[in-house]
């Protein structure tokens, strides 16, 4: 039982939309209607996921919540959160923090709006990107569609320690990011969303320099034998 609920929660971990409708969860879970009927109640009911006007479902707020009190994210996004708001009004964009949401997983997870980015058409998205994926679903015609090309920028972003994507993921839209880095490398992408057309000279310097501002939190030590 617990498997087929972690399954449905999982429908909503491959980048796609962030609503589904109850035949998209049956799809990806490859549950029978029915059954994934009854696993969506339980989780409503439980806080996990929400009903929306339109019919679909979206994830919870009593998700949202126990990922918030993950101790890396939500001691990483404390740290960052002076810069964040610095960069914010210093160039008048969306300030936010991405993480990966796994090792292996292709996901990015913004940690101030909550909103999941493909990894591919976003800067947070390429400096966490360390393989390319196979498959690079198009969201504008800026988006880069090969992953050869990719897999040079990724290089040339990981000499330069910066990324920037002009209307890649969305038109009118240019983000840029740099690494916030740990003792053991990456951590996070801290970055800023302008719209087009804003001078990039004053906001890459300014994300450079609030991502090498960031002090990661120090890991819990581990308990004496």
């Amino acid at each position: 039982m617990a498997g087929r609920l972690f399954s449905v929660l999982d429908a909503f971990e491959d980048g796609g939309p962030a609503a589904l409708r109850l035949t998209d969860i049956a799809a990806r879970t490859g549950l029978p209607a029915p059954t994934a009927l009854r696993l969506v109640r339980e989780l409503v009911a439980w806080g996990g996921l929400e009903r929306g006007a339109d019919g679909r479902y979206r994830l919870g707020l009593r998700l949202r919540m126990l990922g918030a009190a993950a101790p890396c994210p939500r001691g990483l996004l404390d740290a960052a959160l002076p810069e964040l708001r610095a960069l914010a009004a210093r160039t008048g964009g969306h300030a936010d923090l991405a993480v990966r949401t796994a090792p292996s997983a292709d996901g990015i997870l913004c940690l101030v709006s909550g909103d999941r980015l493909p990894p591919h058409a976003t800067a947070y998205g390429k400096v966490l990107l360390a393989v390319p994926p196979a498959v690079l679903p198009r969201h504008t015609r800026h988006t880069v569609g090969s992953p050869g090309v990719l897999a040079r920028q990724l290089a040339g972003i990981r000499t330069a320690g910066l990324a920037v994507c002009a209307e890649e993921f969305r038109l009118g839209e240019v983000s840029v990011a740099a690494p916030v880095r740990g003792p053991a490398g990456t951590l996070a992408a801290l970055g800023v969303t302008v719209p087009t057309g804003v001078p990039l000279d004053r906001v890459t310097a300014a994300v450079r320099a609030a991502a090498a501002r960031v002090r990661p939190p120090e890991p819990p030590p581990y308990p004496s034998p």
